[in-house]
């Protein structure tokens, strides 16, 4: 990481370019949890991240492909 905060705004602005941000919200009462989703992204050798947009990416794909969940 950056530590001049000219560089921090660098690393933001390219940030701001090249990705889109999404806030996801986990309810602490429900599950999944942010920590069990955590640990099967650990388990499955992905960053939190990476794993989720992996798993909305099988979802769309099996929605498109006329697969239902139940």
């Amino acid at each position: 990481m950056p530590s001049t905060k000219a560089g921090q705004r660098a690393v933001n602005k390219y940030i701001a370019k090249n990705y889109d941000r999404v806030n996801l919200v986990f309810k602490k009462d429900a599950s999944p949890t942010k920590e069990e989703v955590q640990a099967a992204a650990d388990a499955a050798g992905e960053s939190l991240n990476g794993y989720i947009v992996g798993a909305v990416k099988q979802r769309m794909e099996r929605e498109a492909s006329g697969e239902v969940d139940e």
